[in-house]
């Protein structure tokens, strides 16, 4: 199956209605399979006063104003909503796009943000489990039966929710590295496993694992899609690159400081050539669809030569 090229963007930092509409064009023209965003509630680098669209009106707004990308929220933390809530949602705006809607959701992490606006942040296990029993609520939901679920946190009596997504459901992708509860996750309820910040080796060695909880759930590894978010930095030429490297850095400090540390990390970095090199190695490893993470939204130049030069 051939590599799919799709544009992630970190929705918290500086993300207004212009620059939204903005990167769909460009996404559409430029031959993306697909456009991507974060859910925070604020700028997690140090900048909470710009802009900070929020996720699910914005991803609403794509349903009815782009005509083929799939799209969808990486991830929606179960720390913030309600999964009934989260099935409801998805459902309609999977209607409303035509079925190019997918779902991502995940047990939350950053603490900064849920104690500036006082949203509860469980311990580690807690928001684990209440993963798991979210995204056994949302598959439930989508089922078109009634449905009762004695589980912690969000039992079911006798639920339904219509309307149903089309063809029954939307994509589910679970989001995350934990080998010994995140992956079961994904074994157990997940169309797609996003991963991030991880190198060939470390994901092959989670793959593993992810074929062992495959197993012990009685289900196919490969009826599980792979995908990889991972920042990119590109251009025609070294100074090209070395001048988005910088604005990068801008942007989020923590970032590697040189090209050395980009490629260590197993980022995309370098000139067009390069990237093609590295989505090669990652294509071998079995990742199936990437997510590009674009750190500077406002750079539409880079973004439409991405996807003209290598989403073909």
């Amino acid at each position: 199956m051939a590599i799919r090229l799709t544009v992630m963007i970190e929705g918290q930092e500086g993300l207004t209605w212009e620059r939204w509409q903005a990167l769909a064009r460009t996404a559409e023209d430029a031959g993306y399979a697909g456009l991507f965003r974060s859910d925070h509630l604020t700028g997690l680098f140090g900048e909470p006063r710009q802009g900070s669209l929020d996720a699910w009106a914005s991803l609403t707004w794509l349903a009815s104003h782009t005509r083929r990308i799939r799209f969808g929220p990486m991830v929606c933390p179960l720390t913030f909503y309600h999964p009934a809530l989260l099935a409801k949602r998805a459902a309609a705006v999977a209607e409303l796009s035509g079925g190019r809607f997918d779902l991502g959701i995940g047990a939350g992490w950053h603490e900064g943000e849920h104690a500036m606006f006082g949203v509860p942040f469980p311990p580690l296990k807690e928001r684990l489990d209440r993963l798991e029993c979210g995204a056994r609520v949302i598959r439930a939901l989508w089922r078109g039966r009634p449905v009762t679920l004695e589980q912690p946190y969000y039992p079911l009596r006798e639920a339904q929710s219509f309307p149903l997504p089309p063809g029954g459901g939307v994509p589910l992708i679970v989001g995350g590295r934990g080998e010994r509860r995140t992956l079961r996750i994904v074994a157990e309820h997940a169309d797609e496993w996003n991963v991030t910040r991880v190198t060939p080796e470390e994901y092959a060695a989670k793959c593993r694992v992810l074929e062992s909880h495959c197993q012990t759930v009685g289900r196919a590894p490969a009826t599980i899609g792979r995908s990889l978010m991972v920042p990119i930095i590109t251009g025609r030429t070294p100074a090209e690159v070395k001048a988005r490297h910088e604005r990068a850095l801008e942007i989020i400090p923590r970032l590697p400081e040189d090209a050395a540390g980009w490629r260590s990390a197993a980022f995309l970095y370098g000139v067009l050539d390069e990237v093609r090199e590295g989505l090669a190695r990652w294509e071998a490893a079995g990742i199936g669809r990437f997510m590009l993470q674009i750190l500077d939204m406002t750079d539409l130049d880079m973004i439409a030569l991405i996807g003209h030069e290598l989403a073909g």
